[in-house]
C-alpha cells in the first residue's frame, strides 16, 4: 500500500489518470563512440504498484479533472502575469510597454436566465421572476427556448477562433497604419505581443479575455518606438475590430468591450 500510495502522490491529485503499458530499459553510451553499453535500468509498468504507468490526463476542463484544472489555471496566471510586470524570463521593463485589456463578447442570441448583483451585494430577481442561487442549473439557459437562436449560438462558437486571428491580422495592420508604415516596414519598427484567454459563459458561449501589447521588433526585451502608445494602440483596436472580429459569424457579430490599463 506505501508503495501505490507514493504512485498516487507523483499525480497531484489528478482523478482521471492516463495508464500506460510497456517497459523502458536505460543504457549507459559512451559519448565519445557512441557506443551503447550496460543496461542501468529497466522498468516494465505491470510491475508498479497500480499495474500501470499512471501520467496526469492535463485536462483543463474542472467537470473532467479538477486538479489538473487548477495547475493550468495557475500555470496560465503566471504566463499572462510575467507578460504585464515581468519575471518567468520577461524583463521587468515590458511595464513600460503600451498595452490594453480587450474582453470581446459574443452577441446576444436571446434573453436567459441570471443572476445579477447589486451595489450591496443583494441579489436582484431574475426576469422569470426568481432569485437564482449560484449553482442554479437554469442559469445561463433560455427563458423562451423556443425563441432562442441556438444556430447563431452554435455558430458564434464554432468561428470564434477565426474571429480573432482575423482580428489579430487586422489590428496589425491598423497600427502599421497609424504609424505611417507599411506591413513589411511595421517589423522593423515594432511586434505585437498577445495573451489570449478563451472562457464559456453560463449561457456557454464563448469570449475571450486578452491582454495586447506594443514591443520593440525584438519582442519584450527591447523598448517599443516612441510612436507607440495607449492611445495609438486603443484607436488600432478599434480600427481591427470592426474590420477583423466584428465580421459576421452567421450573421452575429461580436460585443466589444475594452479596458485601458
Amino acid at each position: 500500500m506505501p508503495a501505490l500510495l507514493r504512485q498516487l502522490s507523483s499525480l497531484g491529485g489528478c482523478t482521471s489518470p492516463i495508464r500506460l503499458d510497456g517497459h523502458r530499459t536505460e543504457h549507459h553510451l559512451n559519448q565519445d563512440t557512441g557506443e551503447i553499453g550496460r543496461v542501468l535500468g529497466h522498468l516494465e509498468s505491470a510491475e508498479l504498484p497500480a499495474g500501470h504507468l499512471l501520467v496526469r490526463c492535463n485536462n483543463r476542463r474542472v467537470t473532467r479533472c479538477a486538479a489538473c484544472a487548477e495547475i493550468y489555471r495557475r500555470d496560465t496566471f503566471h504566463l499572462i502575469t510575467a507578460g504585464l510586470r515581468g519575471g518567468k524570463g520577461t524583463p521587468e521593463t515590458v511595464t513600460a510597454h503600451p498595452r490594453v485589456f480587450a474582453t470581446f463578447t459574443a452577441p446576444s442570441f436571446g434573453p436567459v436566465h441570471n443572476r445579477i448583483t447589486g451595489p450591496a451585494g443583494t441579489v436582484r430577481r431574475c426576469r422569470c421572476g426568481v432569485r437564482h442561487d449560484q449553482e442554479d442549473d437554469a442559469l445561463g439557459t433560455p427563458l423562451a427556448p423556443d425563441r432562442y437562436d441556438y444556430e447563431s449560438a452554435v455558430l458564434w462558437n464554432a468561428h470564434a477562433g477565426l474571429l480573432w486571428r482575423r482580428f489579430s491580422i487586422y489590428l496589425r495592420r491598423e497600427v502599421a497604419k497609424r504609424a505611417g508604415l507599411t506591413q513589411r516596414a511595421f517589423r522593423d519598427y515594432a511586434r505585437l505581443s498577445f495573451a489570449k484567454v478563451a472562457e464559456y459563459q453560463k449561457r456557454g458561449a464563448v469570449h475571450f479575455h486578452a491582454v495586447i501589447r506594443i514591443d520593440g521588433p525584438g519582442g519584450g526585451d527591447s523598448p517599443p518606438p516612441a510612436w507607440a502608445t495607449v492611445d495609438l494602440l486603443a484607436d488600432a483596436y478599434r480600427g481591427g475590430y470592426a474590420q477583423g472580429a466584428g465580421c459576421r459569424a452567421g450573421h452575429r457579430r461580436a460585443g466589444p468591450h475594452l479596458r485601458l490599463r
